[in-house]
Formats: structure tokens, sequence, C-alpha cells
């Protein structure tokens, strides 16, 4: 057992940097580690009980764990929140590790420190971004052919993505150029068709708490299923308005005396899960969204007026469904849309 031990590792993608400090803090190792499991799970089994410090990353996951299963302390620091390394001006792997092992040696806290979503969600997680870089594919590729047939003087009919495989009518002088690509727009709406399946399988099997979310209109089952792989458990805030806040749907603070500066709102947090979020707000709040309190909240910030009204409406409707979802989950009771219209009446 190697108690009083603090490691700090900087991670890299063929070597990671390692500095081992004492109980007085003391440097008393400084090596490379090659980045494969054999080498990082025998360098961990010489400091079992030690603690180790991190930045996440895209190894961050694995070392992680082979450091839990040998028996140590894992402190995996928040990159974005690390300014101290990242700002530094002799910026090194060698200064990053001992910077990460000085700091989890004087207060753990600093580091921001993180915990990775469990294996089984992270491979599920991975469906839905798969079928998300599928979809943005499409959509340029659509976008590609459209404004190919607008500069030969033409205008294709309107159509759903889904459909515009089928009923895309090419001029024939395009033909030649644009028919793999017609080709290539229908296979990926069957791979997308196919991960639809997938995720409609997995909410309904693995996670049947996404149908309680879906009772609140614009929400879908990727929305649904995209939540709660996100958050992984309801428990991990205390209360649901942290839910915005950890989603960065919740302006930036520049106080100072008097001055109270309006900002931009903050995009911490998954920036995918708050894109479907505002798709899901742009919804409720479009000629089709359904009537209900959140609707009605949108609309009358944009009646404020202002530059960019209806854009913060969406946000702060965004904002309000994070929370509004996560609460629905934790206390599990039943969706009642116009719950506020009907206490005021």
């Amino acid at each position: 057992m190697k108690k009083g031990i603090t490691i700090g590792m900087d991670l890299g993608d063929k070597k990671h940097q390692v500095c081992i400090l004492d109980k007085t803090g003391k440097i008393i190792v400084e090596e490379g580690i090659n980045n494969n499991r054999a080498a990082v799970t025998k360098f961990f089994m010489r400091y079992c009980g030690a603690v180790v410090a991190m930045e996440t990353g895209t190894h961050s996951r694995w070392v992680s764990q082979v450091a839990e299963t040998e028996g140590l302390e894992v402190l995996v620091g928040n990159a974005r929140k690390l300014r101290m390394i990242w700002k530094s001006r002799q910026k090194s792997d060698t200064r990053d590790a001992v910077m990460l092992a000085r700091i989890a040696r004087m207060d753990p806290e600093l580091l921001c420190p993180i915990r990775h979503r469990g294996e089984q969600v992270q491979m599920d997680l991975e469906i839905i971004r798969a079928r998300d870089l599928l979809v943005r594919e499409r959509s340029r590729m659509i976008n590609h052919v459209r404004g190919v047939v607008k500069s030969m003087g033409e205008r294709l009919a309107a159509s759903s993505a889904e459909s515009f495989g089928r009923k895309a009518k090419i001029p024939e002088a395009l033909n030649e150029a644009m028919k793999p690509m017609l080709e290539m727009i229908r296979e990926l709406t069957d791979k997308i068709r196919g991960y639809d399946l997938m995720i409609k399988d997995a909410a309904t099997k693995k996670y049947p708490e996404t149908e309680r979310l879906r009772q609140v209109g614009g929400v879908g089952p990727v929305t649904a299923l995209a939540y709660v792989l996100t958050l992984e458990e309801p428990e991990r805030f205390a209360k649901s308005r942290m839910a915005g806040a950890y989603l960065g749907l919740v302006p930036r603070l520049d106080q100072s005396g008097q001055i109270d500066k309006q900002l931009r709102i903050t995009k911490h947090g998954d920036g995918y899960l708050r894109r479907l979020l505002v798709g899901s707000a742009q919804y409720i709040m479009g000629p089709f969204g359904p009537d209900c309190d959140l609707r009605t909240f949108g609309l009358k910030l944009m009646q404020r007026g202002g530059k960019n009204a209806k854009k913060r409406a969406v946000v702060a409707v965004a904002r309000k469904l994070a929370v509004l979802l996560h609460a629905l989950w934790r206390s599990g009771q039943q969706y009642e849309p116009r719950r506020r219209q009907q206490a005021a009446a």
C-alpha cells in the first residue's frame, strides 16, 4: 500500500507523463508510460492505495477504470475549469503532471472532479450520437444537391429529408453527377431508420423512465433517451433547477460592485443534449406546439420585444424544459401541461 503518495498523470495519445509526490510533497519519480492497457496496469499495480489525478480526455475513462481496479483513489479533473494548466505560459506535459499532483495534494476540490458514465450507458449513448452524425451528413448532401440544381436554373420540389432520395427529380444533365449522391442519401435514410428502431427498443426495454419524459409535447424518443443517458441518474442533482445550469442553459455571471452585465448562456455541459432541448423548445414555440405552460411562458417573453426576442424565449423555454424533465424523472408524477393556467383560473 502506498498511502500518502500523490500521482499526477498528464494523459497523451502515445505516452502518459507521470509525476509522483511523497508525503512531504517532494517529487520522487517523473517518467513516461506507454499508452496501452498492459503498461498502465503494470504501473498502477506498484502504487495501490495512492491518489492519482488526471484531466478529462479521450483516454481518461479507461485509464481511471484501470486505476480504480488496482485500488487507487482516482480524481478526474474537469479540463475546462483548470485554467491554471491550459493557460500556463510554460506549458508542457511534465509541468502539467506536476501541477495535477500538487493540486490533488493541496485540495482535490480545485480539480472540479467529474464522474464518468457507466460503460453500458456510454455504449447506448454512442448509438444516439452515431445517428446524429448520419442525420447531419444527410442534411449536407441534400443541401448540396439542391444547391447544384438551383445553379442550373431549376428548383427541386419541397420534400422531407426522409423522402428526398426517392422523390427528387434531377435534370438529365446532372444525372451522372447526382445519381450516386441520391443513392447515398437513400442508404443513409435506411441506416437512420435502423438507428431509430434501436433507440426505441433501448428506451422501451432498458430505460422505461423515458416514457415519463415523453409526456411533454415536443420531446421524442431521441431527446428523452439522450436526457436519461447524459444525466444517468436523477439523484445527482439536489434540485431540478440545477439541471439547466449543468447543460449550459443559464446566463454567465459577471458582477462587480454595482455592475451586473447581461451575458450569453454558458454553453457548459453536453452540447448535443442542449441542441436537442433547443429543438424541442422551437417545436413548442412553433405553429404546431401544444397548449401548455411552457408555450405560454415563451410567448410572454417574446412579447417583451427587443433584439433577438424569439431566440431568447426559445433558450429560456429549453432551460425550463430541462428542469421540468428532471422533476418528472425524479418525482415520477404525471405531467400536467396547463398546471399554472389551471391554478391561476
